[in-house]
């Protein structure tokens, strides 16, 4: 049996137009296709509004303004405390703290969240809040401040502090800095665009470009070098949070 075939139209005669139905389909086709680009449009000016280089600018030079106010009022606190026992906190002020407040807390020297503990149980701070500062290692504080575990716990502390200073030193000496990463006196050159904070002897709060490899040089030499005039040849010692 042979197989039957429609009847074919002679070479060179245009194809019938399209029917009602099949010009719909093809309607329908297109809006699909124009939906897909349009949101594919849309997604892309999305990701460059909120994570473009622009956005992504304004958002760490607002979290180096609130790092700057929280070293601010660290300042602060630092000169009350100073006020009460002649220096800023450090290894020998925790007795005179112990002593002064019938505190039982040890009031490790460990690191810079144990040091500033000092700084509450002292009464000069009341929140945990001003040692905030964006960092990878760091969170925003939840001021439970019940125990010496929860005050000033892992993490809600940004700032490395470096003891056995006071005001009475040179005022361009540094006492709290970030964003140091921890146990390393090297800067992370991400939070701040590239930036270092740095609360000095005097309260005043400087900012400072941090260079490739992650240090903050000041004349030309490492801020922590010990050659700086403020460090008098001795190697500053560092506490960094925990």
């Amino acid at each position: 049996m042979h197989d039957e075939f429609l009847p074919q139209p002679p070479p060179g005669v245009p194809a019938p137009p399209p029917g009602e139905e099949a010009l719909r389909s093809q309607g329908r086709f297109r809006k699909i296709i124009g939906l897909g680009i349009l949101a594919a449009i849309v997604t892309i000016l999305s990701m460059v509004v909120f994570f473009g280089p622009g956005p992504r600018k304004l958002r760490m030079k607002g979290d180096l303004i609130t790092a700057t106010s929280n070293a601010n009022q660290i300042g602060l606190a630092l000169s009350g405390f100073e006020a009460k026992y002649g220096k800023f906190p450090d290894a020998s002020t925790a007795l005179a703290v112990k002593a002064d407040t019938g505190s039982t807390w040890l009031l490790s020297d460990s690191t810079s969240n144990d040091l500033f503990q000092q700084l509450f149980v002292a009464g000069v701070c009341d929140s945990e809040e001003i040692f905030y500062a964006k960092t990878p290692w760091s969170k925003k504080a939840d001021n439970v401040r019940s125990s010496e575990a929860t005050m000033l716990a892992a993490r809600e502390c940004a700032f490395a502090y470096i003891v056995g200073l006071s005001s009475k030193i040179d005022p361009q000496t540094p006492v709290c800095v970030t964003p140091l990463i921890p146990g390393k006196l090297i800067f992370d050159r991400e939070p701040f665009d590239g930036r270092a904070l740095i609360l000095r002897a005097d309260q005043s709060v400087a900012t400072f470009f941090i260079d490739p490899s992650g240090h903050v040089n000041l004349n030309g030499i490492d801020i922590f070098d010990p050659r700086q005039p403020f460090w008098h040849g001795k190697a500053p010692t560092v506490k960094w949070p925990k």
